[in-house]
């Protein structure tokens, strides 16, 4: 019987997608259980800050480690945290629970996150970096379509628990892989066990990394706020948590197919173009969102901002590992999402209690003049 091998880096990325499902899932199962517990805008907004305030802090010490040790512990760890955190939840449902799974999931996928993406880099060298960051990230957007979809269908047929019981069996297969030593991955890069430091400052006064940093800042504030959103607006109107799952799906349907289309894109466009006309998209969408009050028109514009978005990671990585100096990919990797994070937390507890008080639309309005003002600002040279 001729026996199916997969190659290690196909394993990563199935590894990443049952990881990412969990985080997907639990963010609108998280908010939607909140909602129908009484929260308000703001207490949701605090939620979805919480999945991101523990990595902004601990991504960059997570890189590091990365670096030191190798990328299997911290994986294995992240893996095991993802389980834990909705597993809480599940068996003491109620809003205090919540805000511990959101603290629990958050800063274990980012441990891990790290860590795959430090393995990305490594797997394959220079010339498959490029395609692999391009793989990676279609894995994370199919987990993207499948986690909305998935937690809004459960929490409509089955309720909230069941939902949660669901997501704590995913990482289940994560564990068992990491566990046994099987899969071959990365470990300490020479240059960090030659003893090379730094601070992370340095690639903040890197020039190159300096842009994309303030570009990937910007991308990922209209990626978090479309996720904040989306939940919120929905169920001020009416729409059922399968509906508000779709818009969602929708959006990571866009970043899927852009990614696949990514070689071809490439060929014509720079790394800087892409970036920067990811702005101009998100500000056109953010500008006609609070006109829009149907599911169509909805899954229509969160298709295009998913399209402008979507391309962004691969570029943005590809980039970062291009640029950042031997022996300390893990750390550069952890100073973006450490800023990733940063932006994550804000985005919530600030729009959140601002769209509390004036209303969503004038937040939407004000994000998309932001986003336009930020295309223009960081306008790079297309080489």
């Amino acid at each position: 019987m001729t026996r199916l091998r997969l190659s290690p880096f196909a394993v990563l990325i199935a590894l990443g997608i049952a990881n990412h499902l969990v985080l997907t899932g639990s963010r609108v199962a998280v908010s939607l259980n909140a909602l129908a517990l009484g929260a308000n805008a703001a207490t949701v907004g605090g939620l979805m800050a919480l999945f991101a305030l523990f990595p902004m802090f601990l991504a960059i010490p997570a890189g590091r480690l990365a670096d030191r040790v190798g990328v299997r512990a911290p994986m294995l760890v992240g893996s095991i945290g993802n389980a834990a955190g909705v597993l809480v939840v599940t068996l003491l449902p109620g809003l205090p629970a919540l805000f511990a799974t959101a603290m629990l999931t958050g800063v274990s996928f980012m441990l891990f996150q790290v860590a795959a993406q430090y393995a990305t880099g490594e797997m394959g060298g220079v010339a498959a970096r490029s395609h692999n960051f391009g793989l990676l990230a279609l894995g994370y957007s199919t987990s993207s379509i499948l986690g909305p979809m998935i937690a809004g269908l459960t929490i409509d047929h089955a309720g909230f628990r069941a939902t949660f019981a669901v997501l704590t069996l995913l990482p289940l297969v994560p564990i068992a892989v990491l566990a046994t030593k099987r899969l071959a991955l990365p470990g300490p890069h020479p240059a960090r066990a030659a003893g090379i430091e730094g601070s992370a400052l340095d690639f903040v006064t890197h020039q190159e990394l300096r842009r994309v940093f303030i570009i990937n800042g910007l991308v990922s504030m209209a990626w978090e706020l479309h996720t904040l959103f989306v939940p919120i607006y929905g169920h001020g109107i009416g729409l059922s948590a399968s509906r508000i799952g779709y818009i969602l799906a929708a959006f990571a349907a866009a970043t899927f197919t852009v990614r696949l289309a990514m070689p071809a894109i490439a060929r014509r466009v720079s790394e800087q173009g892409v970036l920067t006309t990811a702005l101009y998209i998100g500000a056109l969408v953010y500008l006609a969102l609070p006109f829009s009050r149907n599911v169509g028109t909805l899954m229509g514009l969160s298709f295009c901002l998913g399209l402008g978005l979507g391309a962004s990671q691969p570029m943005v990585m590809s980039l970062l590992h291009t640029h950042t100096p031997p022996g300390r990919l893990g750390e550069a990797a952890g100073v973006r999402l450490s800023l990733v994070n940063s932006i994550s937390v804000a985005v919530p507890l600030v729009f959140g209690a601002v769209g509390g008080v004036v209303g969503l639309s004038p937040v939407l309005w004000s994000v998309g003049v932001f986003l336009a003002t930020g295309g223009w600002l960081t306008r790079g040279p297309r080489r």
